[in-house]
Parts: C-alpha cells; sequence; structure tokens
C-alpha cells in the first residue's frame, strides 16, 4: 500500500491544458422490462475455479493471498482482468467476495502486463466507498488526482467514471464528492470538451442514482451558458423518468426531444417501452408499438425483449417448456388480452427476416443477443416460415439448417447457454431432428432435406 498513502488530494487545477486525445463511447441502458437476474461479469472458467477456492479459503488470508498471487501469475492478461472485473461488479454472483478486490488489484499491479488504468481504479474506488473503507478509497482517489495534478482533460475523464462507478453503487457519500469537482469544472474549465463531458456524467449519473428532477434542473440552469443537451441525455432523463415511474414526465420529455428536433428512434422507443412494462403498463406497451409502426420506427432484438420480458405469460413458458405451445398458432390460442396483442404486433414485424439467413448451402437462425422470452417466440416464427418455404415446392431445399444459441460464453455461468437448453427442449417435444452440433455445441443442425421431411408431416 505504499503508493496509497497521501491522505489528502493537493488543489486542482482548473486551466492546465493536456494534448491526450481521449475517446467516450456512450453506453445506454438497457431497457429490461421485468426484472432479470442480477447483470454481473460473466467469469471465465480459470476464474470460476478462483471464486470456488477462494470461498473454501475463507478466513484463511495467507492462503487467499497464496491463491491470487498464483493465479495471476499463471493466468493472461485478460482472465486476471476478467476476475477483478467480476469482484467489481455491483451485481456479483459473489457478493461475500468484493472484499478481496483491492488486495486483488494490489496483486495485478505487480504483474509485469499491468498497464495503469483509472477506469479501473474509478469502480475500485467507489467499490471501496460502497464498503464503507473510506481510508482506502480516498488514498486511491488522491493517488491518481497526484497522477493527473496538471492535466484537466485526463483528471476530468477520472471524475467522469467516477461519478458514474459511485452511480452504479449507489454511494451517495462518493457520489457528492464526484458531483462538487464536476459542477466546479462547469463553472470553471476554459475547455468546451471538458464542460461537455462533465455535463454528461452528471445528467448520467443523476439519473442513475434516480434523481432526474435534479438533472433536468442541471440541464435548465447550464442551458443559458450555451451547454445544450444532446439526444444521449435526452435519452437517459426519458429513461430515469420512467424508471421512477413518472410516466407523464417521461411523455413529456419525449415531447421536448421532437420539438428540439431530436428523432424518437428505436433506441428511445425501447426505453419508453421498458418503463410502461417495468409498471405493468401493457396497453400503453401496445400503443407505442403501434405508434412506432405508424412513423416508421424499425423495431430491434431489443424491442423483442423488452415487451416480451413484460409479458407474464411468456416468461412462464420459458422458465418451464413442458407445456409450452410449439407454434405460433398455438401460442396465439394460449395468450389473451393485451399480451395477445404484443405479441401480435411483434409477430407482424420483419424481425425475423433480420435473424434468419437462407442460401442453397444453409439455412440458418441467429438467436445471439436475445433473452428467453424473444428466442422463444422468434423460433415458433421460424419454423412457421421454414415450413412456409420448404412446403410450397418453389425454394431449394438447403444443405443444412442451423441454429446458432451460442455456447454460454456470456451466460452468468460461463458454458451454460439458458437459451440452448430452452431451444433444445421445445425441439425435442416438436420431435425435430435437429441435434447439438459435435463440432459447435453452440449450435444445433439438422441435414436439409431431413429437415423438410420432418417440416411437412407437421
Amino acid at each position: 500500500m505504499d503508493s496509497l498513502r497521501l491522505r489528502h488530494p493537493p488543489q486542482l487545477p482548473w486551466n492546465s491544458r493536456c494534448r491526450c486525445r481521449h475517446r467516450h463511447r456512450h453506453f445506454y441502458p438497457q431497457p429490461q422490462a421485468t426484472p432479470p437476474a442480477p447483470v454481473h461479469c460473466a467469469l471465465s472458467k480459470q476464474g470460476q475455479r478462483l471464486v470456488h477456492s477462494l470461498t473454501l479459503a475463507a478466513g484463511d488470508a495467507a492462503a487467499t493471498d497464496r491463491l491470487m498471487k498464483k493465479f495471476i501469475a499463471g493466468s493472461p492478461k485478460s482472465v486476471a482482468l476478467n476476475a477483478l472485473s467480476h469482484l467489481l461488479s455491483p451485481g456479483a454472483a459473489q457478493p461475500n467476495l468484493s472484499f478481496l478486490a483491492l488486495p486483488f488489484y494490489l496483486r495485478i499491479r505487480e504483474a509485469s502486463w499491468y498497464k495503469w488504468n483509472p477506469k479501473l481504479v474509478a469502480e475500485l474506488i467507489a467499490l471501496l466507498d460502497k464498503q464503507g473503507k473510506f481510508e482506502e478509497s480516498d488514498e486511491l482517489t488522491a493517488e491518481t488526482v497526484s497522477k493527473f495534478e496538471f492535466r484537466e482533460r485526463d483528471l476530468a475523464l477520472f471524475y467522469c467514471n467516477l461519478i458514474e462507478s459511485h452511480a452504479k453503487h449507489k454511494s451517495d457519500r462518493g457520489f457528492h464528492a464526484s458531483f462538487a469537482y464536476l459542477q466546479q469544472l462547469l463553472r470553471n474549465s476554459a475547455s468546451v470538451y471538458v464542460k461537455k463531458r462533465a455535463y454528461e456524467s452528471i445528467i448520467c449519473g443523476l439519473c442513475e442514482m434516480g434523481r432526474p428532477i435534479k438533472a433536468e434542473n442541471i440541464i435548465v440552469e447550464v442551458r443559458p451558458k450555451g451547454i445544450l443537451p444532446s439526444a444521449f441525455e435526452f435519452r437517459t432523463l426519458v429513461y430515469a423518468y420512467g424508471k421512477s415511474g413518472l410516466l407523464p414526465e417521461m411523455l413529456r420529455l419525449v415531447d421536448s426531444m421532437e420539438s428540439e428536433g431530436f428523432e424518437i428512434d428505436t433506441v428511445c422507443s425501447n426505453m419508453v417501452l421498458s418503463s410502461y412494462g417495468a409498471h405493468g403498463e401493457l396497453t400503453q406497451m401496445v400503443h407505442w408499438l403501434q405508434r412506432m409502426k405508424l412513423r416508421g420506427v424499425p423495431f430491434s432484438i431489443r424491442t423483442y425483449n423488452t415487451v416480451l420480458n413484460s409479458c407474464p405469460t411468456i416468461v412462464s413458458m420459458t422458465k418451464n417448456t413442458s407445456d409450452s405451445p410449439v407454434s405460433i398458432e398455438e401460442l396465439k390460442e394460449v395468450l389473451d388480452g393485451q399480451e395477445a396483442l404484443l405479441v401480435r404486433e411483434l409477430i407482424d414485424s420483419p424481425i425475423i427476416n433480420e435473424a434468419m439467413e437462407w442460401s442453397t448451402s444453409e439455412a440458418k437462425l441467429d438467436l445471439h443477443g436475445m433473452h428467453l422470452g424473444s428466442a422463444y417466440v422468434i423460433l415458433l416464427q421460424w419454423m412457421e416460415e421454414m415450413k412456409r418455404k420448404l412446403g410450397d415446392g418453389k425454394a431449394v431445399v438447403p444443405e443444412e439448417v442451423t441454429i446458432i444459441c451460442g455456447s454460454g460464453k456470456h451466460s452468468s455461468i460461463r458454458g451454460e447457454s439458458p437459451i440452448k437448453g430452452m431451444v433444445r427442449e421445445l425441439l425435442i417435444r416438436a420431435k425435430s431432428p435437429m441435434r447439438i452440433d459435435r463440432k459447435n455445441n453452440g449450435c444445433l443442425v439438422a441435414k436439409g432435406r431431413v429437415f423438410r421431411d420432418w417440416q411437412c408431416k407437421r
């Protein structure tokens, strides 16, 4: 901890200049209508073994340190950083191990390949602050400030990362400290870039903390100074109002976006749909889907995910597929009310054409990016479309038929794909000839002619 002994950050410069260039990517919140399992960093196989060993060694500090040191020495950079990211994640599957994030990070810093990363440090500071380890958190902050003391842009970007990390952890103490610094930047910095980045992060952080009214007040406050909201700030605020259940305010912001010339595109529409779904407003979701169609706003896979995560009957069917319908027509008969209308609006869209490919060599359905409900409905649509194509006798029968489910690389437990399990069970119930591909266990395959014969008998 020698490098973490600073106690108080030095006075921060406001007008120092930096020639470094930084690229910042905006990650819009992913709409989730029905709360899914906590999102966390998917662990590699090596990381899973480490976590298991650390759990067994709980309470033995010396054994824990040996395990971490051995793991870092014998692992590639990506695997070690993956394990650290898992420990830093607010939704980690083993939150009882999050106290190891700091010692694990300090061990990683000793590796020859390690390159200091302010974003990673910001994540660690936020976690320590949330855990009440204020001394360690302040020391890491001070260390970073000393590195960037005369580089305003780098320091500003660090605090932008920091406020967003504190917001993710819902850490009030750290959030307010970062908020105060960035507000001072907005008032005093001579850099338009720095002001804009500080503004974006303040709005994003306040919205993540569930304070959309305060975020909108900031927008109103800085507008006379020439800092105008972009589509990013508007969308973030729309989503924050929606998550908070302030649906009239959400629609008011949507109207403001349009009046200022911003397009209500698929991303923004998905946020509105997610907000309605989170509060059980299925009728409003139907109306919004119809509005999207009327205005030519295309649906996306995320639209499917958002809508179908809000349908309790669909969610129930994906959890227990033993009695789930195995055709679109059966599904329509089972659903009623607003769920039936929502599914009808979705299946009338061209999304199925984006998910499937057709050639003489292979007919393919790609389920990447889909949640269970979306994969279920798309699979039934695909089987219906394949039956139509192969049944009229006009299409050339492809040599092979493939469904790409994924091997579970991005699942909460790496290597276990819930979608593959669901699809396989449904196809078995439908007496499909498709089987797990021996060359790629993330796919199900069948010979084209065998698949056609099965479809013709259905």
